[in-house]
């Protein structure tokens, strides 16, 4: 209802309609009257009821584009009057064509003070090369527009909203349990939060919520600070003929490739029967029935497996212990639980003498008649063993009965049809309802559709982008339904909350147990904990914040790796939550490769890892990769070992998968800090390690190195150690000569340190290959060679060759001398050389008169081997290069003669 006085009088009554509009900027009311005249007057001697104020708020002529406005004035419920900021005209809009909502003083607030301040001191002290980001995030962060009713200002003041939930939900892309509580989560809250561990369908979560945004003529930008991430859901929706719905932006090169080949919308099939919401809903009620029999199946079949390690490590025990004469107690007719019971019952009595009461209990709670036979030490530890494996039996039975209840559940209802019914019923309806939405309309470039937003966004309701780049990728003032982070845990809070300023819902999607982002450091002090940029990346302070305030949904099946594989990282990281839907079919899927004792780290690398890996060898999978935390054993890694091998660090293997992975930890005992130790033995980057392969992990790692640690990794080599065939443990596969070196050092090489002549050399290195050269001599395929040591370069080169350079000529001069020459004992004729390089020559000085020593061998046509203290296999490199020699020799006198 409204009223409309005119020079004081009422003319509500009297007039058949009323009319507000602007004559040089002054508010004009015209009135109608039934005889057809009309009657106007300056809205200044005029009242109209009811009006309604807004001081400094945000209006929307358009959906999803919001405008900053000073002031709005609404009339009679028909027309509002807006002051725009710095512009003295009055404009005169239909109540029914705008949206109106309050302006935020956000940005007046400590929080987000500190955020500015936070880019403007990383503008500051930016790279030259990183400086046009830095500046860019700061011109985004600028543009934001405060608006009450934004993820941001909910995020800035800690407040959620709650939501209505939809009334139905679509799952085109499949579903699982938990799945289905992480989608429903998200329509539920105005902020819900996913952890999505390693192979849970982290992206299919994601893909079903983009579905019931779409169906409900909703718009989402989907983002992440990891671009692999973003286009995961562009390869699914692609593979769904669905990316004709996603805008590509970001960065200037994604708009460009976009609008040069934008993708038309496809048609509709009609002669397709129509699929009915009321029908999905039916589906899924039944779906949901089945869908915590499916997860029980796949617990089971776990904690079975589990058992049966358990029962074979008991088994073997006993092998080793025949003296234990077990005993018949299925007469007892104990479940597992009682025997349970009753074995910590027996701890608890222990070599006590059995009184009366003892006596009674275990007549009444384990109706155990007689006890005469445990009166002695030997028949109690006989019963308890006894009971032991009374116990695996029984719950083995247990668990497979109730293994096959479930199993039949999901067979009576069919659950396999039923499950790909609701996600081909759902992927139909979601297609026949985007055919009736969205408008074919695709005449949009990279320079006008900003100007169009509002038709932009009904074309392309999907919008993908970095978290860097979103504002710059939308219109301005334009606010989205929902944002969807992806990777959240990699996320610096700025630039993060550049997408939470463009939506009214947020999605937030991360693992806080992988490896987080890197921060920056700051000056700048946070005004409240949980927005400290230095300690939290943007889940970490989600979910800090908000605690319980918001939906957080763990995804627990797991898709990827085999199960025991991914069960250490439940064991170790996820607290047994997460449900291995993988099989494991008795494969030989872990395996631990530990180094002999000795100090075989150098520069963050280490080539004994590298040559016990190559000793063992690996399957014949394609896809391997090798990772490890530190760059210099990834460079190493490319001298030794295959082309085709994925190599990187395990930083930037994150999000990355291969069907074989193999870690190496590079540290050993005594060199390594306790800051090296604790960034290797860092739970998030073991957590990423282990969960990045499919089929087959390998560990390789020092001997002891992480003990005392006692921390991840530890645990990783005690677990696989566990359930590991014996056959896949090796320890020590290379042993080096060198490693008398180390103070630590194999026991088989007491014997060789007990041969060592001080006379030999100053050098303990030179004193080992004095000895091992003697030994491998003395066999008879070699008897015909001999060695001297320190022999001058001078003395085994002609220096008037004319090939030589001044720089080696003045190197043979300076006395320049080789460790070893190999002699014919006969003709005393040099046919090789062998170095033996320590730590020393890694000094950029020592590797230079290395590289001039290598060519003047070279030159005069002298085979060298080099012998780094930190290989293995010394004994067997060394009669190969023998062998070499003797073949060069040889071959030569043949041309001679």
């Amino acid at each position: 209802m409204f009223s409309i006085y005119m020079n004081g009088q009422n003319k509500t009554n009297q007039i058949t309609d009323w009319r507000l509009w602007s004559k040089e900027n002054q508010l004009m009311v015209t009135v109608d009257f039934p005889s057809g005249k009309s009657f106007t007057k300056p809205l200044n001697f005029c009242k109209i009821t009811p009006q309604k104020q807004i001081q400094a708020g945000l209006l929307s002529r358009e959906e999803n584009i919001y405008q900053q406005i000073d002031k709005a004035t609404e009339y009679g419920n028909k027309y509002v009057v807006v002051n725009y900021p710095n512009d003295q005209k009055k404009y005169i809009m239909r109540s029914e064509n705008v949206s109106i909502i309050a302006s935020s003083g956000l940005k007046n607030e400590n929080t987000f003070s500190y955020f500015t301040e936070i880019v403007k001191e990383r503008v500051r002290h930016a790279s030259p090369t990183n400086k046009p980001m830095a500046e860019n995030i700061e011109r985004q962060l600028n543009k934001i527009t405060p608006y009450k009713g934004t993820a941001l200002h909910s995020y800035c003041y800690g407040k959620n909203e709650v939501r209505d939930s939809l009334e139905h939900f679509i799952f085109p892309f499949g579903l699982n349990e938990s799945q289905l509580e992480a989608v429903e989560n998200a329509f539920s809250s105005q902020i819900s939060i996913i952890e999505g561990p390693p192979g849970t369908g982290k992206t299919q979560t994601i893909l079903n919520i983009i579905a019931n945004i779409l169906v409900n003529k909703k718009s989402v930008a989907i983002v992440s600070n990891n671009n692999p991430a973003v286009e995961n859901v562009y390869e699914k929706m692609a593979k769904k003929e669905l990316d004709y719905l996603i805008a590509k932006l970001g960065s200037s090169d994604n708009k460009t490739e976009f609008f040069a080949e934008v993708k038309e919308v496809p048609r509709y099939s009609s002669d397709s029967v129509a699929v009915s919401i009321e029908e999905i809903d039916d589906i899924l009620t039944r779906v949901k029935t089945s869908l915590t029999a499916q997860n029980k199946v796949a617990q089971l079949t776990a904690e079975i497996s589990e058992l049966l390690v358990e029962k074979k490590h008991l088994e073997e025990w006993r092998e080793e212990n025949v003296l234990v004469d077990l005993i018949d107690v299925d007469r007892y007719k104990l479940s597992p639980e009682k025997t349970s019971d009753l074995l910590a019952y027996m701890n608890y009595l222990s070599q006590k003498n059995l009184s009366f009461k003892e006596r009674f209990r275990l007549l009444l709670e384990f109706r155990i008649f007689r006890t005469k036979f445990l009166d002695t030490y030997t028949e109690r530890i006989n019963f308890t063993y006894s009971l032991q494996f009374h116990y695996y039996e029984k719950m083995l039975q247990q668990k497979e009965q109730q293994l096959q209840k479930y199993k039949n559940d999901l067979e009576k209802e069919n659950f396999k049809k039923l499950l790909e019914d609701l996600t081909n019923k759902s992927m139909q309806y979601l297609k026949q309802q985007l055919s009736k939405s969205v408008p074919a309309n695709a005449n949009f470039t990279v320079d006008n559709y900003r100007k169009d937003f509002s038709n932009f966004i009904k074309r392309f309701p999907v919008i993908g982008s970095s978290t860097h780049s979103i504002i710059n990728s939308i219109a301005d003032g334009a606010i989205l339904d929902y944002i969807i982070i992806d990777e959240a845990s990699q996320q610096d809070i700025v630039p993060g909350i550049l997408s939470l300023g463009c939506a009214k819902n947020i999605i937030v999607v991360g693992d806080r147990k992988q490896l987080p982002h890197i921060p920056e450091k700051t000056e700048t002090v946070s005004p409240l904990e949980y927005y400290d940029c230095t300690k939290y990346s943007l889940l970490d302070s989600f979910v800090k914040l908000f605690k319980e305030e918001v939906p957080v949904t763990l995804l627990k099946e797991h898709y990827r790796c085999h199960p025991k594989i991914i069960q250490f990282c439940n064991q170790q990281f996820y607290d047994n939550q997460l449900i291995p839907m993988t099989i494991d079919g008795g494969e030989s899927s872990i395996e631990l490769i530990v180094t002999s004792k000795g100090n075989h780290t150098r520069k963050r690398a280490n080539l004994r890892e590298i040559e016990s890996l190559v000793e063992v060898g690996w399957s014949d999978e394609k896809n391997i990769g090798f990772i490890t935390p530190y760059n210099n054993q990834v460079n190493l890694a490319g001298e030794y070992l295959p082309e085709e091998f994925a190599k990187a660090t395990i930083h930037k293997f994150q999000g990355r998968e291969c069907k074989e992975v193999i870690f190496s930890t590079v540290l050993d005992k005594k060199k390594s800090s306790q800051k090296s130790i604790d960034f290797v033995d860092d739970p998030h980057l073991v957590n990423v390690a282990v969960s990045r392969a499919i089929n087959k992990f390998t560990l390789v790692t020092g001997n002891e190195v992480f003990t005392r640690n006692n921390q991840s990794l530890a645990a990783l080599v005690r677990y696989i150690k566990y359930y590991a065939s014996d056959e896949y443990v090796y320890d020590s596969p290379v042993i080096s000569a060198f490693d008398l070196l180390y103070r630590e050092y194999d026991r088989s090489l007491e014997k060789l340190n007990t041969r060592l002549n001080l006379k030999d050399s100053h050098f303990k290195s030179e004193q080992i290959m004095a000895v091992l050269l003697r030994d491998i001599l003395m066999t008879a395929e070699f008897t015909s060679l001999m060695f001297h040591m320190q022999i001058d370069l001078i003395q085994l080169v002609s220096i008037k060759n004319n090939s030589f350079t001044d720089r080696e000529i003045e190197f043979m001069k300076q006395k320049a001398s080789c460790d070893f020459v190999i002699y014919y004992k006969v003709g005393k004729n040099p046919i090789g050389v062998i170095e033996v390089d320590g730590g020393s020559h890694d000094a950029k000085v020592q590797q230079e008169r290395d590289a001039v020593k290598n060519i003047i061998l070279e030159k005069a046509d002298i085979p060298l081997l080099r012998l780094k203290t930190t290989e293995g296999n010394i004994e067997r490199k060394t009669k190969v290069f023998l062998n070499e020699c003797i073949i060069k020799s040889s071959t030569q006198d043949g041309e001679e003669s």
